[in-house]
């Protein structure tokens, strides 16, 4: 077990330093100080190399200059709040809005703005971790009160790699965060996540407005492209949304929360890599990246359902309805949330 570091470019004039997690199989997590971003996840292969389990760059200007939050940490609030406003206690409040006019990913300045503090590197015989730190106020980021967020990410010999944020506020604030990693293990040649087989502990899905603002209502799954409660490839699934505007996903799904029994996997067939998910929170958001847009990469490559994003949060916009979940942070308050992803190759 060990951890290095090097130089990963510059962030408006300043270093951005990766800092990299190997456990004893040679399993290795790629973190960088901006963003607290995943900027690989990699394994080792049957021919003696390694794969990346995720869409990754060595370029830091393909990360900052896209605006899809490409394996960043997101929050304050992951997901939209409607109208950018909410209440807490009676009292309303008003934050940026970046999307039309409802809030997105915690707005322009949010967690991914950033980078974060390195707070501590550890090292023992069976885990290597790493601490980083952020603090925003609301001049910052335009949410209440100063909050204080911590994120560990922790590599262990068995192959897991567990991200845990924390938070503490010095007024009523909201908190619902995540990590907003695209993946995509299949061998280098495949163009398309289709040829993957996705699982999710799920029945139900979220009915969402024009503006992917939830209504309320819930949906089942069974008998839709949604239904992912047995394996299933996603080039099938995908077929089922190809007369959706968004030709694809970017929806969010009701989960079980578990940390010991599976929230989803998705594995590749054909290379024997798998990546299985846990979280402690009731929903996984996927998007599949639907669009062209030049800003989505992966070492130069362009085109739509290139990866996927499974963003394990609270329910979206839960502020709006509290039977989702309860996701406000008030002072003298800590709320920890844990996200962990075990390999398989």
């Amino acid at each position: 077990m060990n951890i290095t570091k090097v130089p990963f470019g510059t962030y408006q004039g300043k270093p951005v330093t990766k800092y990299v997690l190997t456990n004893d199989h040679g399993v290795q997590a790629g973190i960088l100080d901006f963003a607290g971003l995943l900027q690989s996840f990699k394994v080792p292969t049957k021919d003696g190399g390694k794969a990346d389990m995720i869409l990754t760059s060595e370029n830091l200007d393909e990360f900052t200059n896209n605006g899809f939050c490409t394996n960043r940490l997101i929050g304050r609030v992951a997901g939209r709040i409607a109208d950018g406003q909410f209440e807490i206690n009676g009292k309303e409040y008003h934050v940026e809005q970046n999307e039309g006019k409802n809030t997105l990913h915690g707005g322009t300045n949010g967690f991914y703005s950033y980078i974060w503090n390195v707070d501590s590197t550890n090292e023992t015989a069976n885990e290597v971790s790493i601490t980083l730190s952020l603090t925003l106020t609301e001049e910052m980021d335009t949410f209440p009160g100063k909050i204080h967020v911590t994120a560990t990410y922790t590599l262990d010999n068995d192959d897991n790699l567990a991200l845990k944020f924390g938070a503490t506020s010095d007024a009523d604030t909201l908190f619902n965060p995540t990590n907003h990693t695209y993946w995509n293990m299949a061998k280098a040649s495949a163009k398309t996540v289709d040829q993957l087989k996705l699982y999710v502990n799920s029945k139900n899905h979220l009915a969402v407005d024009d503006g992917k603002i939830p209504t309320g209502e819930k949906l089942a799954n069974e008998g839709t492209p949604f239904d992912f409660s047995t394996p299933t490839q996603l080039g099938d699934a995908l077929k089922g949304m190809a007369s959706t505007k968004e030709n694809g996903f970017d929806d969010i799904w009701e989960v079980e929360p578990s940390l010991t029994e599976p929230v989803a996997t998705l594995e590749d067939p054909e290379s024997g890599r798998k990546m299985t998910l846990y979280s402690d929170r009731n929903a996984l958001i996927m998007y599949t990246m639907n669009s062209d847009d030049p800003a989505v990469y992966n070492h130069g490559e362009v085109h739509p359902h290139l990866g996927i994003a499974m963003e394990a949060q609270t329910l979206s916009d839960a502020i709006h309805h509290p039977e989702f979940g309860d996701i406000t942070l008030h002072p003298n308050e800590e709320k920890d949330y844990t996200i962990k992803w075990h390999v398989e190759y």
